[in-house]
């Protein structure tokens, strides 16, 4: 089974941030990851944000 992951020290801003969200489906990623970027980052929950950030999912488990 294949698991997603993003890893928010692969995109520096504002907000040092060390978080890393993984999950077995792109669905469940998603909205991990609207909810912390919401939280955290500050982001809107845009269609937009939501069709750029799966373009960022990566496959596997994030690097230590």
């Amino acid at each position: 089974m294949s698991r997603y992951y993003i890893d928010c020290r692969n995109y520096p801003g504002d907000v040092k941030c060390s978080v890393a969200l993984a999950a077995d489906t792109k669905e469940e990623l998603l909205k991990a990851v609207i909810e912390h970027g919401g939280s955290v980052h500050g982001y809107e929950n845009t269609p937009e944000f939501r069709e750029n950030i799966v373009k960022e999912f990566k496959e596997g488990t994030p690097p230590l």
